[in-house]
């Protein structure tokens, strides 16, 4: 099953495949600008043995001729479709750049030495291997619409509690007339009084329908890739972070020039979302999943722009909710980022030898 889908599932994802001279090996490959990255797909079925020496080899000869192609980078992470567990971890047991597949379980197995993701495609994998698992195991009669290699789609769920309760309480505003915001806008002259509480409540107030809209379709864009890539919790601790610190940027603001406002609004975390975004698409070399480093930059550049040029635009706390967002999106990204390029510092090396 698995071996049947896995060519169309990468076919998806803009890989574009090779066949070798040996059945059991197939090369996808996707590239980006100056570099090329490898999927290096093998059907270690049974009766079939392939020695440490020839995986190498074989990974070496791939490495060559990318580089007769003109790529300056070729990044290699090998695939091994096996159902013998133990088989297929002695294959690849010193390549950290390689991860397995169980065919009875349909399942990704990612080893502690072994590189967290590759470019993206761990949770796509992963995501992939789930639904051809639910395909596989249903009656003929009674089975889902799914195409091979087509992903389900899914509510991120974290991002769409977000909204609904951004909606639900700017709705609950509209009934209750100004009591809302005069209890939960921040400003420094309201926190002064001891009013902290307003650091937060002041993310889930909207002024009216265009800022909530505008704000919310940032949110379910920027939210849906972030929260993918983070899980439910890290999003979760970046977009709150990232508001608060936005609002305290603010507050800072305030006290030094003097400039007394009342704030609402999610763009300081939605800012934050950005931020983080932006620190994935540096580490994964300029391009994470749709979103480029040019198409970030855009986005970034015009939202400061817009709000310098317009007077009732919070830059603080945009820019507040922008710093946090990168340096949690780095924490969070580091040892992944360390243990990719340690990868492939070691296969380089054997690669030398």
């Amino acid at each position: 099953m698995v071996e049947k889908q896995l060519g169309e599932f990468f076919a998806d994802e803009g890989y574009v495949g090779i066949s070798s001279n040996l059945p059991e090996f197939t090369i996808y490959f996707h590239v980006e600008h100056a570099y090329v990255n490898v999927f290096h797909v093998i059907y270690y079925k049974q009766g079939l043995y392939i020695s440490k020496d020839q995986y190498m080899h074989f990974k070496e000869k791939i490495k060559s001729f990318f580089a007769q192609k003109g790529a300056s980078q070729i990044h290699i992470l090998s695939l091994v479709v096996c159902g013998d567990k133990t088989k297929a971890r002695q294959l690849c047991a010193d390549d950290a750049m390689s991860w397995m597949i169980d065919p009875n379980e349909n399942r990704l197995m990612v080893f502690e030495d072994q590189v967290s993701d590759f470019y993206g495609m761990r949770n796509k994998l992963e995501d992939f291997l789930s639904f051809a698992g639910q395909g596989e195991g249903q009656e003929e009669g009674i089975k889902e619409d799914f195409q091979p290699g087509r992903k389900k789609y899914q509510l991120p769920a974290v991002t769409t509690l977000f909204i609904a309760v951004n909606i639900l309480i700017f709705f609950l505003c509209i009934c209750v007339g100004d009591r809302l915001y005069s209890i939960g806008a921040v400003g420094l002259t309201e926190v002064r009084k001891g009013e902290y509480y307003r650091i937060f409540t002041s993310l889930f107030l909207h002024w009216d329908f265009n800022h909530l809209i505008s704000n919310m379709m940032a949110l379910y864009c920027l939210g849906e890739v972030v929260e993918g890539s983070f899980g439910p919790v890290w999003y979760t601790v970046i977009y709150m972070a990232a508001g608060v610190c936005g609002n305290l940027l603010s507050l800072v603001n305030e006290f030094f020039t003097g400039e007394y406002i009342l704030s609402v609004g999610a763009s300081g975390a939605i800012f934050g979302l950005i931020g983080a975004l932006l620190i994935l698409v540096v580490v994964h070399r300029g391009h994470f999943q749709q979103f480029s480093i040019w198409r970030i930059a855009f986005m970034l550049g015009y939202s400061l722009y817009s709000g310098f040029i317009e007077g009732n635009i919070n830059n603080a706390a945009h820019i507040g909710g922008l710093i946090c967002g990168m340096a949690l999106s780095l924490g969070g990204q580091l040892p992944g980022w360390f243990r990719l390029w340690s990868g492939h510092m070691r296969n380089r090396g054997k690669h030398e030898n």
